[in-house]
């Protein structure tokens, strides 16, 4: 077998090799940088002092990116300089131009996302209202209130549903303009007003039961105009959003409260129901989910029904009424479902049972 070649010998024999001409020789471990050239030009240092610039910007900063991109366009324009008029290097600005134009695309781009979004007039005061407190971007209530939502009206005595026809699986929807009346077999029951939910008990009762009816009827007082969603394809948007998903259950949690507060207390004027903004107690909580979910299909409907009219204790009378059974249309809200508006009326149930038992 042939002996393997040394390494050393290949290194002598570079070693011995006739040097180029017009190029010094390099002897063996020696730096070829013998001597240093002069500083660049002006400009070369300007353009890595905008990339430094660039690359320090904190990403805690609102336009972190935007100027970061600013500084490495800044920089990409000062190397192009230099390379072309002092360097005389194709190959360097070709490669700047490249970065240009890559750093240019992305800034467009930040740019056109933070465009200002126009939202239509008659839904401004609506994100105003109720999304924007929450922290919704304008972009964001465009997307929800652009695809799959319409603004229809109704005239003075139209109904918006009736009571077990009307079914709860088509619509949600926020009142924009005028004032509805909540009626049960022609007893009134609470009132409507702007910027707030008119199927919210119905959308939370029936998350988990379709194909369920109304079980009040729904009138226009004044001319109206809603907003009007599809409830399927807003379900499913919700879905793919979670942010979005919470917000609607806040608001929704917060809509069937004032009009738990506004059943409760029919006395309350027109002002003071829509600055409400207090927590229910669990007596009107009962009143208001036996109402409209479980009263509809009880035997003595009427007595329980003057009985929440005259502004008694409603929900201690439906507790201890024997006769008082559940709804077999409409499943009732369960208070695991409730959202947070609801957790501190825990203290108050367990107050309201103490009396009773010693009844």
């Amino acid at each position: 077998m042939s002996a393997s070649p040394d390494p050393t010998a290949f290194f002598t024999m570079l070693s011995t090799l006739p040097s180029t001409p017009g190029v010094p020789a390099v002897e063996p471990n020696a730096t070829s940088c013998q001597e240093w050239e002069q500083a660049h030009h002006m400009l070369f240092h300007l353009g890595n002092l905008s990339l430094l610039l660039g690359l320090v910007i904190p990403t805690t900063v609102g336009l972190h990116m935007i100027l970061l991109r600013l500084f490495l366009l800044t920089g990409c324009c000062l190397f192009i300089a230099w390379a072309s008029l002092y360097r005389c290097n194709l190959d360097v600005m070709v490669w700047n131009v490249v970065f240009l134009v890559v750093n240019f695309m992305h800034l467009f781009f930040l740019l056109y996302k933070r465009r200002p979004v126009k939202i239509d007039r008659e839904l401004r005061s609506v994100y105003k209202r109720m999304f924007e407190p929450l922290h919704v971007q304008q972009a964001l209530f465009q997307r929800l209130t652009g695809q799959f939502c319409t603004i229809q009206t109704l005239k003075k005595g139209q109904a918006y549903a009736a009571e077990d026809k009307t079914s709860v699986d088509e619509r949600l929807s926020i009142l924009l303009k005028g004032k509805m009346k909540v009626s049960y077999r022609g007893h009134f029951l609470h009132n409507i007003y702007t910027y707030s939910f008119i199927d919210s008990p119905e959308f939370r009762a029936t998350e988990m039961h379709r194909g369920e009816k109304f079980q009040v009827t729904i009138v226009a007082e004044e001319s109206c105009k809603f907003l009007c969603w599809s409830r399927e394809r807003l379900t499913y948007f919700l879905e793919s959003d979670t942010f979005l998903k919470e917000v609607f259950k806040y608001l929704i949690g917060k809509d069937i409260t004032n009009k738990l507060y506004s059943l409760n207390d029919p006395t309350l004027s027109d002002k003071a129901v829509k600055k409400m903004d207090r927590q229910p107690s669990l007596c009107s909580q009962l009143s208001m989910m036996q109402m409209r979910n479980s009263m509809a299909s009880t035997s003595d409907t009427d007595d329980v029904l003057n009985q929440i009219l005259r502004g008694g204790s409603a929900g201690s009378s439906l507790q201890k009424s024997p006769e008082t059974k559940s709804s077999t249309k409409m499943k009732p809200i369960e208070e695991g479902m409730e959202d947070d508006v609801f957790e501190e009326s825990a203290s108050s149930l367990q107050q309201h049972k103490a009396p009773a038992k010693e009844v």
